[in-house]
């Protein structure tokens, strides 16, 4: 397979190279940019000396109409004007930034403050949430990859929501990211002397992800919610803890909490119902493509705690695109993911 990855210079970039450089069906790995064009790769990341050292190319639609895939590793507002045109020329499209997500394009509009994709690209764009929508990505030719707070969510609340184990109407997501979830262009609040030692919470009641996370649920419990949903940053480089709380049917027990989560996933490799809480947290997934959770129900007040852990790199970002990019080739999951999280 050739690939393409537009956008290779932030960590979402970074970490699609990391994989597909030992994905076995990766023959020619390729990198384009709308801004750094004839930038020696390893110039800019030393760290892959001798590995990549060709220049950065200018994004040219007759040069990736020849590849099998195309990656687009972008901030919101960019792969919205750079992917319709390469609709229907040949390769596969798998796009990592909000732009193709929301189906109403007046949300996107409003959540984004930006202009959304042209409405066609929007539609024919199938949700990547590779485990609740494997059969859609297998036929795609152009994913809309999930952010990475709504990964850790919805892959912990959706098995519960779809079995009415809980309530959707009442639903309290606290969720803290690493740094990296910021990207790699500095601000105020991603600077060392800012972020260091410090907890702070961000765009509260206004994360662009509460759409998504409340469309998604939508589509595949069968439910509506109206979600609380707010972000912390804490001072390390990955990961995501997301802990949701919410109102568990009435009778329901502990047991059925877990069972339903263990058999949701049972044949899906990537996730992992832990049993025991001290064992789960973000360290347990870094630089892996797994997600963690772990339920515990309070018989107290009829609520659960929901938590979930992914790397926001990887399952979150880069390891699910490449994830869902095996499913449309037909290849086993877990194909070029195959690595043991860092852990220390």
């Amino acid at each position: 397979m050739k690939v393409g990855i537009i956008g290779a210079t932030g960590y979402g970039g970074l970490e699609l190279l990391r994989f597909l450089h030992n994905h076995k069906e990766v023959e020619a790995i390729e990198l384009f940019t709308s801004s750094e064009e004839g930038t020696i790769f390893s110039n800019k990341f030393p760290h892959l000396v001798d590995l990549y050292n060709q220049p950065l190319q200018k994004i040219d639609y007759d040069v990736l109409a020849n590849f099998d895939v195309v990656f687009a590793s972008t901030p919101s507002g960019v792969s919205s004007n750079l992917f319709p045109p390469l609709i229907g020329l040949g390769p596969k499209l798998i796009d990592l930034s909000g732009d193709f997500r929301l189906k109403d394009l007046s949300s996107y509009e409003f959540w984004y403050k930006k202009n959304p994709a042209p409405k066609e690209a929007v539609e024919k764009s199938v949700y990547g949430l590779t485990e609740w929508n494997e059969e859609a990505i297998s036929q795609a030719e152009l994913i809309a990859n999930p952010g990475c707070y709504p990964t850790a969510v919805l892959l912990s609340l959706l098995p519960l929501l779809k079995e009415s184990l809980i309530d959707p109407s009442f639903l309290v997501i606290d969720a803290k990211s690493g740094i990296s979830g910021a990207g790699n262009k500095p601000s105020q609040s991603t600077h060392y002397s800012e972020a260091n030692e410090s907890f702070s919470i961000y765009k509260i009641n206004e994360h662009q992800h509460i759409p998504e996370i409340e469309q998604a649920i939508s589509m595949f419990a069968n439910v509506e919610a109206n979600i609380t949903f707010n972000t912390h940053l804490v001072p390390m480089t990955r990961g995501i803890l997301a802990t949701s709380y919410a109102q568990v049917t009435s009778g329901v027990t502990q047991q059925q909490l877990v069972d339903c989560l263990a058999s949701t996933y049972v044949n899906n490799p990537f996730v992992r119902v832990i049993q025991d809480a001290t064992s789960i947290g973000t360290n347990r997934v870094k630089g892996s493509n797994y997600c963690d959770i772990y339920v515990k129900l309070d018989e107290r007040t009829n609520r659960a705690t929901i938590i979930s852990v992914i790397d926001n790199l990887v399952k979150g970002a880069a390891g699910q695109a490449i994830q869902n990019m095996n499913v449309q080739f037909g290849l086993p999951q877990q194909t070029g993911l195959q690595l043991v999280p860092y852990f220390i």
